[in-house]
């Protein structure tokens, strides 16, 4: 018999320097479930609370998130190693995410008549339950945001069940949330392993789940719920596709294309993996991209300098370094970096790779982490057709002078939840976020993520 009263312990770890930090106590398979009752007790008095009200606690959120910015980032570069100018840049996102959902709600939700003769018809939004977030530690505090200030405004409560390498930053979301005057109980952190999430999808108190996580992790969730017949969000891998077309600017291409593989040390699901440079623009581009990503030297991540810091732990770092000695291996060229520094702590320099092609890891998986594939192509037919033979499509980018040519290919011919023209793939409250194929289902952000954990009611009275 399972014994449901055990409280795991979650120890984390420094990145950069290996140091054990805080250990916490986490939460038995019965703490969770008492959660999730809890919870679904405080949103059914949530529910009936007016947008206007909603947006208070949601407003005051975001003020105190402001506040303990540093507080907050600090506590990301202990556990995950981010840097502590990017983490103040996440927290601050955070909290534009919640006025942007407090503002908006009202409107993203409002009622829509539907003209039917004889009757008066529209289509209302009513919040589903109690809804799970099973997160990520790369973006520890924004991935929560992205999920809980639309899910909140729209009337639903829940129970975060976060990656076990960031506990500090779970709780810290809880408390900002609980300070913020939500009311006690409607969002809750349950601090247990993934081994506890298919009981927690399970529990009758849960009504939807949402996962941001690997392909595999997607597979599991996906299944439990099904079973039990719960909607779910997916947002998993990918490995973007950049197109560097022969009329783009090298140099310009290669400052794009740089940020958007080096995004959280390249620790990003929307991170550029892949660059796919016409034949006759490859060389040139080779060399920029070289010399772009020089650019981010690896450094102490508590330093607002510095634009490289460590991986999330050395398993992370072997396994990168594994893909890129394999798909040396099988013939890829390294052009700057593909070594492990002679250091303590999860490092891993700026990587280029070219002649990259199928068969590879560095093109066939997702790296997680500071390695840049280059793929060449013939043309831009060539070009689009590489982009498309991905399992994956999360984001997607198009290098070009001609901003007619790529607005079509980006709009048209990508297969992929998100394409930019010239500039890196990045998430937005204003716009909907997430994939197709291996990346998942669903959107989160702007009135499409609202609306996925609501009921969407007809309604029709007839006089």
């Amino acid at each position: 018999m399972t014994d449901t009263s055990t409280r795991p312990a979650f120890r984390t770890t420094d990145p950069a320097t290996l140091a054990a930090g805080r250990t916490y106590s986490g939460h038995s398979a019965d703490d969770a479930a008492a959660m999730a009752e809890r919870a679904a007790a405080a949103q059914r008095d949530w529910r009936k609370a007016s947008f206007e009200q909603r947006a208070v606690p949601m407003k005051k959120a975001a003020s105190l998130l402001r506040a303990r910015r540093e507080e907050l980032a600090a506590l990301m570069t202990a556990e995950m190693g981010k840097t502590v100018t990017d983490g103040m840049a996440e927290v601050d996102k955070c909290a534009t995410a919640c006025e942007h959902f407090a503002d908006r709600a009202a409107s993203y939700l409002a009622r829509e008549p539907v003209a039917i003769e004889g009757a008066k018809a529209f289509v209302t939004y009513n919040p589903l339950g109690v809804v799970l977030a099973v997160m990520p530690w790369n973006f520890p505090f924004w991935q929560v945001f992205r999920f809980a200030a639309p899910a909140l405004m729209a009337g639903n409560g829940g129970i975060l069940k976060h990656a076990s390498n960031v506990p500090g930053c779970a709780l810290a979301i809880e408390s900002v949330l609980r300070d913020a005057g939500f009311p006690e109980g409607l969002f809750a952190t349950a601090l247990v392993p993934s081994a506890g999430v298919r009981a927690l999808i399970e529990d009758r108190h849960i009504a939807a789940v949402t996962l941001t996580g690997s392909v595999d992790a997607g597979r599991s969730v996906a299944a439990a719920a099904g079973a039990v017949l719960k909607k779910c969000v997916l947002e998993l891998g990918g490995a973007d596709a950049y197109l560097v077309l022969e009329d783009a600017d090298p140099q310009a291409a290669a400052r794009v294309c740089a940020a958007a593989r080096m995004v959280n040390a390249g620790q990003s699901c929307i991170a550029g993996k892949r660059f796919i440079v016409v034949r006759s623009a490859r060389v040139a581009f080779e060399k920029a991209m070289v010399e772009s990503m020089r650019g981010y030297e690896m450094g102490d991540p508590r330093d607002p300098r510095t634009r490289l810091g460590p991986l999330v732990s050395v398993a992370a770092r072997d396994q990168i370094h594994e893909q890129v000695e394999a798909s040396v291996r099988a013939g890829a060229r390294r052009l700057i970096g593909g070594t492990v520094p002679d250091r303590a702590g999860a490092w891993y320099p700026p990587t280029v790779l070219a002649d990259v092609r199928p068969g590879q890891p560095a093109d066939d998986e997702e790296v997680f982490g500071p390695v840049a594939a280059i793929i060449e192509a013939a043309d831009e037919r060539e070009a689009i057709a590489i982009a498309n033979a991905s399992e994956f499509g999360l984001g997607s980018g198009v290098l070009t002078s001609d901003l007619a040519r790529g607005e079509r290919i980006a709009a048209e011919e990508l297969d992929a939840g998100m394409s930019f023209v010239n500039d890196n793939v990045r998430s937005d409250p204003r716009m909907p976020f997430g994939g197709v194929k291996h990346s998942g289902f669903g959107r989160e952000c702007a009135g499409f993520g609202i609306r996925e954990f609501v009921n969407i009611k007809s309604v029709q009275v007839k006089g």
